[in-house]
């Protein structure tokens, strides 16, 4: 038996009418949280580099789709051969260029094809923006918006002329009058830092993640250097926390070099 129908068989044995209260209780709906929980789980086994961990993630997620299509099994809708099989054609659909004759070169005519093949399928879809999940985490949805309307042609030839739009957002925002214009001209920041990094080959949920683990990592480290001194860092001046957070800055920085010699001479972390 292979791996995956005895997967297939443990699920069904939870789901069963003398399986687990647990597991027999779950809808599709009671199963979102888990699924998004399951996904970003995988994220961080990604970024941890740990094979180990991601061989548990990749599981984990895989547990999820078995489920849902278990349940779908037992209402008659479809179940996970379908599944399998269904993103099996659409790979062979939309691959013409790998399973037919056609030939393409580079990623963007791939891309450019995929759009054009999943906007004949989708023939109930009005708008070129229509398909980007409602709750997508929002740098990650401006971004996929925004790559939906650059396929289209509705796109800045390259990066400087979104970057040149991310100084005009912040001179917007300089001149700014009340609450309710700031916080209009602070969107329009935002959304144009992200267009900035999509033309850039970033992903922009991705480069705030990282700046927000990178603050947290140094902001505990000093809170250790407070405590290693005596001090109480809620008891500093902005001042006195700004020489704690510098000397932190540069003790990173040197491990970052000792680490790795030949990045010596880029930016600090």
């Amino acid at each position: 038996m292979s791996s995956i129908d005895r997967l297939r068989e443990i699920v069904a044995r939870l789901r069963a009418p003398d399986g687990c209260p647990w597991d027999r209780e779950q809808t599709h709906e009671s199963l979102k949280s888990h699924l998004i929980e399951e996904c970003y789980e995988l994220i961080d086994a990604i970024d941890e580099r740990d094979d180990e961990t991601l061989r548990e993630e990749l599981g984990d997620l895989l547990l999820q789709v078995m489920l849902h299509a278990q349940m779908a099994s037992e209402e008659g809708r479809f179940d996970f051969d379908s599944v399998a099989g269904s993103i099996a054609e659409k790979l062979i659909r939309r691959h013409p260029h790998v399973f037919s004759d056609l030939k393409l070169s580079t990623s963007d005519a791939v891309l450019r094809q995929w759009d054009a093949i999943k906007r004949h399928e989708k023939t109930d879809r009005e708008s070129a923006l229509d398909g980007v999940p409602r709750f997508l985490p929002a740098l990650a949805r401006a971004q996929k918006v925004q790559s939906k309307a650059a396929r289209i042609g509705f796109d800045w030839p390259d990066s400087t002329g979104t970057l040149e739009k991310v100084k005009e957002e912040v001179a917007e925002l300089e001149q700014a009058k009340d609450h309710d214009q700031l916080a209009e001209e602070v969107g329009d920041l935002l959304f144009a830092v992200v267009n900035f990094a999509r033309k850039s080959k970033l992903e922009a949920e991705d480069l705030l993640q990282t700046a927000t683990r990178k603050f947290s990592d140094r902001f505990r480290r000093m809170e250790i250097l407070a405590e290693k001194r005596g001090l109480l860092l809620s008891g500093l001046t902005l001042a006195e926390m700004d020489q704690l957070w510098n000397e932190v800055k540069q003790s990173v920085k040197k491990q970052e070099q000792h680490r790795s010699p030949t990045s010596a001479g880029g930016e600090p972390l």
